[in-house]
């Protein structure tokens, strides 16, 4: 019997993505790195007389064509976004730049559906929950402009999950050029019964929206106290504001608050049944704290109304019946969520998925997906652990030959 490592707890901080900045050719402190054989400091090997290794002066090479750098500039585009029926989404959207398969968010749609930024500037936060993919953003942050013919064959797109978008493609453009780009429409996906906004919405007063607006500025810089107030404030003015119950849920997690959080979400799904969004918050705690069965429970409504939700979410089903001693389900569900996760963002997938084969004898999957966990986890703390498994797995294949 192969003994594998259980998976007992989820950190909620799956739910976030750590960005991994590059340096290409810099040493730390901004000094370029010396070319392959040559010391550090740029002079000749060995000692001498004179100026030491390093001093040298340097003068450019005449006959050499000299290279005229590329200048960032700010480029900006605007658009709007429309349902397939013409008409405006009934929530503020996300508006996407995809670059040879990197996706970065740019900007959110306004009320009136239109949008309006500057390419790689330092645009609207775009806040991650438990139900939308935060998408995998690769180089570096918010710029002060950008090259002019890196947009060539980039794609605009809208992200509202349960719809799907259309892409516009971008050829050269200029900081002179007209920023309009035209209208991305959204079309409602098949088989999808709730979405992360509620209709309830559209039915709060103004003085509610003003509240709810308002604590949603502060959540944006992280004055989680006053977005407490405001959004208590909102859904007292308006008891069936589902969007702010679940604001305001979110706001409890924030300060440690769970029991209340809990209440909130719950409250929100009470009020609109199919505003998918609570469900994610709620599974993620019951993770955190292990409750096996309310995870399932979360889950399961989260995919029976949305299916076209985060990997997560899927991840999280599986832990759930993986320790339920479910392992059919857990399997399926831990294989939706590898194929979710085509980009490997979170590779414990593939560790647990590992895990379930395992202990359902299927050595050869087992060994698979652990061998996938380790090439994009190499230096996990458990990696060690992981080895050892894998050999005890495939000397167990070598047995079966």
């Amino acid at each position: 019997m192969i003994r594998m490592l259980c998976v007992r707890a989820v950190a909620a901080a799956l739910m976030t993505l750590t960005l991994s900045w590059l340096c290409f050719g810099q040493q730390q402190g901004g000094q370029q790195a010396p070319p392959p054989g040559q010391p550090p400091g740029g002079g000749q090997q060995g000692g001498g007389a004179g100026r030491q290794p390093g001093n040298q002066p340097t003068f450019p090479d005449r006959g050499a064509q000299q290279t005229i750098p590329e200048i960032s500039r700010p480029i900006y585009l605007s658009g709007s976004v429309r349902l397939s029926d013409g008409s405006i989404p009934p929530v503020n959207v996300v508006i996407e730049r995809v670059c040879n398969g990197v996706i970065r968010p740019e900007a959110y749609t306004d009320s009136k559906g239109n949008f309006n930024f500057m390419v790689g500037g330092q645009n609207s936060a775009v806040f991650a929950d438990a139900s939308v993919a935060s998408p995998a953003i690769v180089g570096p942050g918010p710029q002060s402009g950008i090259n002019e013919r890196s947009l060539t064959g980039c794609e605009i797109r809208a992200n509202l999950p349960g719809f799907l978008s259309d892409s516009i493609i971008l050829g050269f453009r200029g900081a002179l050029d007209d920023p309009e780009i035209g209208v991305i429409h959204l079309q409602r996906l098949a088989n999808v019964e709730g979405y992360t906004f509620s209709l309830t919405t559209a039915l709060a007063p103004k003085e509610a929206r003003r509240a709810y607006e308002k604590g949603l500025d502060s959540m944006k810089k992280k004055k989680w106290a006053d977005a407490e107030r405001d959004l208590s404030k909102s859904v007292q003015l308006y008891p069936k504001y589902a969007v702010a119950w679940y604001e305001l849920g979110r706001t409890y997690q924030q300060q440690k608050k769970l029991d209340e959080a809990n209440h909130a979400h719950l409250e929100a799904i009470k009020i609109d049944s199919k505003f998918i969004s609570p469900y994610g918050e709620l599974a993620t705690m019951a993770a955190v704290q292990q409750k096996w069965d309310d995870v399932d429970q979360y889950t399961s409504q989260m995919l029976k109304l949305n299916p076209y939700v985060v990997p997560e979410i899927y991840f999280y089903s599986a832990v759930a019946n993986y320790n339920l001693q479910k392992l059919d389900l857990a399997e399926r569900r831990a294989k939706e969520a590898a194929k979710a996760d085509a980009q490997h963002r979170i590779p414990r997938i593939n560790h647990l998925l590992g895990a379930i084969l395992a202990d359902k004898h299927d050595y050869k999957g087992a060994a698979d997906s652990l061998q996938i966990y380790l090439k994009y986890s190499p230096n996990a703390k458990d990696a060690d652990a992981v080895k050892q498994q894998l050999a005890e797995i495939e000397k167990a294949l070598a047995g079966e030959r």
